[in-house]
């Protein structure tokens, strides 16, 4: 049977001085694991849900960012103004409104569940 690989911990010289006086007369290694080991040892924890409230935002956010362009129009509207070749009839201006308004809400919306989440 192989011996597992070691397991390597990074201490600073501080950490290291507490562990080797608390660890007495006792190899390090022992000290380490009789701690780790204890009955009294810090359990894990789960960690904590996002509220249902936010998660709902949050998946409204993303459905409405699939339901959408954005991404693409934007790069295609760069691409002119950077070429030089966009022109703005009334038509593209009310879609970039639309998607400024979008974009603008999912910004809130997001910064909102996330505040809530924090």
């Amino acid at each position: 049977m192989s011996r597992p690989a070691p397991f390597s911990l990074r201490l600073t010289e501080d950490e290291r001085q507490r562990l080797e006086t608390q660890a007495g007369g006792m190899p390090l290694a022992s000290y380490i694991k009789s701690v780790v080991f204890a009955e009294d040892a810090p359990k894990h924890r789960a960690r904590r849900r996002p509220p249902v409230a936010e998660q709902q935002l949050l998946a409204e956010v993303l459905a409405r960012l699939g339901q959408t362009q954005h991404a693409n129009n934007l790069n295609q509207i760069a691409k002119h103004l950077n070429q030089g070749t966009l022109m703005i009839d009334p038509e593209l201006e009310v879609d970039l409104n639309r998607a400024f308004a979008e974009i603008a809400w999912m910004r809130v919306t997001l910064m909102q569940a996330l505040e809530k989440l924090s």
